[in-house]
């Protein structure tokens, strides 16, 4: 229904993109959002950590990276070696900063990992704690341990306000509200009425901590707005009480390291300059400078010639103010400048002004130099605040740019307003689904937007999107004792995720695409931010197609997580799947692992860790045939996958399938697959399209090696095939092998380690995935419960080495009931 209402059903931004044929604004482009999400560590700093294996004794460690109250970190002696890295929790792990140790006494002590790395350990801690930088204490221990430096800002809290409007005065505002960095805030004295309630954000540069205005040597009075509602007796007993409760409601000042800078100006009285009135940001006007109240601080006025004019637009800047320009450079960016109301004419000529009022213009000089590398670009889509209505955040599109300026469309506000205009640094302007992560309500458009009628043709239906769950087991060598104490609902907490360009990338991504990848997408939302890496991984493959048949999801969830929808564009067709991706920040590092192993890449190309210099894993010097036989994937049928097509894909037709010609292969002969077989037909291939689409694999995927393992499989089972009635692979009962020689073992498999298990396999042909075994800690009782299934499916393995481990396996097995089992 073409007048159908969007705010009846919940907003989706995907959806809604989708629809408007537009793309979010990168979230990389709003700075001011990425500072909000620092924790206050930073990657490189050290602390003292309690040794796992002897909780008596500390190590130095390094932060690897930060997420929200998670903290990745690496012992100091073990280099450039991830293997050993832990998670932990600032809450509940043991972590002071640098030289606590000394100052109570503690031990400090080699792990035993390293311990024979490390010979000297007094002239190791002198080398690598020269000029290191500690993590601040602050965050580590007493109140404020643990927490979000953002969330110290609480409702109740007090900080000071430079009035912008009339004087450099400034007075205490409270917190009532504090979403995501954004403060609803109320001069103290007005507790009862939000009539001059103001919404900034803390980053602003006119909002300080209390006690600033004394330090700067400014006077604290309420605005002239508001003074009269009170005596002036009475404003002094507020001040007085707000002093004697400072250490409650103060805020650290470490919150405001990262404000804007205010530099010296060189603007003068009486000068002319074009301006952006920040009350109504929608034309660009002649303005005039009133007045100089020092180097940092002067007043602008918009011109207004009316004789009967009562007051003044004016406010006071800064050198980095926004919305202030020399004169001409709306001529020189082919804008419209609006004449000053009372200007006779609409013809405005800053030649015939400036000689009409005796002034002269602001030299370019006096103006910050603007720039173009953001990031926006035309038509996309963002969040941003209505400057008439400042409770309001709607759904906006860049209509146009010009230097370092937006021109927005507010969609879905109460009112209607003209485009708007806002600087790229705004901090009034949020990345897509902001407000959807701090709980705020987002204005959406007032209509439903009416698509073109497409034709899809339904594979089966989408699977539903998962429950959220706030578990997150599966992270090694952790120090989290409750799963509930990391999750920070509806808050950013995922780190950056980086693409790693020169690491290996494998049979399905192409090299140059990848290349041509932003070096790192993130922080912000785990849903989001993994959804944006695995579109940009899709786009960058030599099939799209396929690696969307790759990454989606199957009948269970591996990661409990949260199903997105991606899409995939290939040789006219576009294909959707429902694709799993993690919700929690501790998760990310282990989920952009296994992913590249799923798309037999190395396992750095992308995550949360920069590779600099030389990747971990070696991947470099690693044959591609190497590479997969390693990481390889199994390609057998999948349970309950339908004939023709997968689980939850669906097909765009654009046109009618073409019979195409055949290519001819050379070296391999492909027998033509059954109908039931979907292991290599493009990802959500329709059925009934009436052509014969050809495989389109690559002809290097059917290497020599593994034609040989396929060759020595055939001899070693006697029976094993799939039924098409059952659509499902055969238990191991259903495998009947020729065990070439008896197994003799010397202990009982019940008692071995992981390390007993990685020598056994190392003892035999399945050598190269010992390393699998070390990595998971597989050890002899778990050995015995492996079985074909459970290798497949816990292991990526394909078909090949997992029934080449299955035989060893059951090896073990045999001798183990008849050695030790009565």
């Amino acid at each position: 229904d073409a007048g159908s209402s969007v705010e009846e059903m919940e907003f989706n931004w995907d959806e809604y993109l989708e629809d408007t044929g537009t793309i979010a604004a990168p979230h990389g482009s709003f700075k001011h959002v990425d500072t909000s999400l620092q924790n206050g560590f930073a990657p490189g700093m050290k602390l003292e950590v309690a040794v796992k294996s002897d909780q008596n004794t500390y190590w130095v460690a390094t932060i690897i990276t930060t997420c929200g109250q998670l903290l990745l970190l690496r012992y100091d002696g073990y280099g450039e070696d991830r293997k050993a890295d832990f998670w932990c929790d600032i809450m509940t792990a043991d972590l002071h900063p640098i030289g606590w140790c000394e100052q109570n006494k503690k031990i400090l002590k080699v792990p035993e990992g390293i311990k024979d790395k490390i010979p000297d350990q007094e002239e190791f801690l002198q080398r690598v704690l020269k000029g290191a930088c500690s993590a601040p204490a602050n965050l580590l221990e007493g109140l404020h341990r643990g927490k979000n430096p953002l969330d110290l800002i609480a409702p109740g809290s007090r900080l000071e306000l430079q009035n912008i409007r009339d004087s450099l005065e400034a007075w205490i505002v409270n917190v009532v509200e504090n979403v995501g960095g954004r403060l609803k805030l109320r001069y103290e004295g007005l507790e009862d009425s939000d009539e001059f309630d103001q919404w900034l954000f803390y980053l602003d540069p006119f909002l300080h901590q209390v006690g600033w205005a004394a330090q700067h040597g400014y006077s604290l009075q309420p605005p002239l707005a508001v003074r009269s509602l009170k005596s002036e007796a009475d404003w002094q007993e507020i001040l007085k009480k707000v002093k004697e409760e400072e250490e409650e409601s103060s805020v650290p000042t470490d919150l405001f390291k990262d404000k804007p800078v205010i530099g010296v100006h060189s603007f003068a009285e009486g000068m002319k300059l074009e301006a952006v009135d920040p009350m109504a940001p929608f034309v660009i006007s002649p303005a005039t400078v009133l007045k100089v109240f020092n180097e940092k601080y002067f007043m602008i006025e918009m011109d207004d010639l009316r004789p009967e004019r009562t007051t003044s637009q004016s406010y006071i800047c800064h050198v980095n103010s926004a919305g202030i320009f020399p004169v001409q450079w709306s001529l020189k960016n082919s804008l419209h400048l609006s004449p000053p109301p009372g200007y006779p004419g609409q013809d405005f000529d800053w030649a015939d002004y400036l000689k009409q009022c005796g002034a002269e213009a602001a030299p370019q000089s006096c103006f910050p130099s603007l720039t173009s590398d953001h990031g926006f670009k035309e038509n996309m889509k963002l969040e941003a605040v209505n400057p008439v209505d400042p409770e309001e955040v709607c759904i906006a599109t860049v209509t146009k740019l010009k230097d370092s300026y937006l021109w927005l469309q507010l969609e879905g506000s109460k009112k209607p307003v003209p485009d708007c205009i806002v600087s790229v640094e705004s901090m009034n302007i949020f990345p897509v689904g902001w407000c959807e992560t701090n709980g705020y309500q987002l204005r959406r458009p007032r209509k439903a937007i009416v698509n073109k009628q497409k034709k899809i043709a339904v594979v089966q239906p989408e699977k539903q999107i998962l429950s959220s769950r706030t578990v997150h087991d599966g992270l090694k060598n952790q120090e989290l004792n409750s799963s509930d104490s990391v999750v920070i609902n509806g808050k950013y907490c995922c780190p950056k995720i980086y693409f790693n360009h020169r690491c290996f990338s494998g049979p399905y991504l192409n090299k140059g695409r990848i290349a041509e990848l932003p070096q790192s997408v993130g922080p912000g939302n785990c849903v989001l931010v993994l959804k944006e890496v695995l579109t940009l991984l899709i786009n960058a493959a030599y099939k799209p197609s396929r690696v969307l048949r790759e990454l989606q999801l199957d009948e269970e969830a591996v990661w409990h997580g949260h199903g997105e929808t991606l899409k995939a564009k290939y040789k006219g067709k576009s294909y959707r799947a429902t694709v799993e991706v993690v919700r929690t920040a501790d998760r990310v590092a282990d989920f952009c692992r296994k992913t590249c192993i799923k798309l037999e890449c190395c396992p750095n190309l992308f995550g949360p860790q920069m590779v600099l210099d030389k990747c971990s894993e070696n991947c470099s010097v690693l044959t591609k045939t190497k590479y997969t036989h390693y990481y390889g994937k199994r390609k057998n049928k999948r349970i309950g996958r339908p004939p023709g097509g997968h689980s939850n894909l669906e097909v765009a037709m654009k046109k009618p399938n073409k019979r195409r010609k055949r290519r001819k292969h050379f070296f391999v002969h492909k027998k033509k697959r059954s109908s039931a077989s979907v292991d290599n037909t493009p990802a959500g291939s329709p059925q009934g399209s009436g052509g014969e689409e050809e495989d389109d694999q690559d002809e290097s995927e059917l290497s020599h090696s593994l034609a040989q393992d396929r060759d020595k499989r055939k001899r070693k089972l006697r029976t094993f095939s799939f039924s098409d009635d059952e659509n499902k692979p055969p238990s191991p009962k259903d495998i009947k092998m020729e065990v070439a020689e008896k197994l003799q073992l010397d202990s009982n498999p019940l008692e071995w380690s992981v390390a007993d298990v990685v020598r056994f396999l190392k003892s035999t042909d399945c050598a190269p995935l010992a390393r699998i075994f070390l990595d998971q800690e597989i050890d002899g009782q778990a050995l015995l419960l492996l079985t074909l299934p459970t290798v497949q499916e816990c292991m990526d393995l394909k078909l090949g080495p997992a029934i080449k481990l299955c035989h060893h396996i059951e090896r073990v097995k045999l001798a183990f009931y008849q050695q030790f089992a009565n």
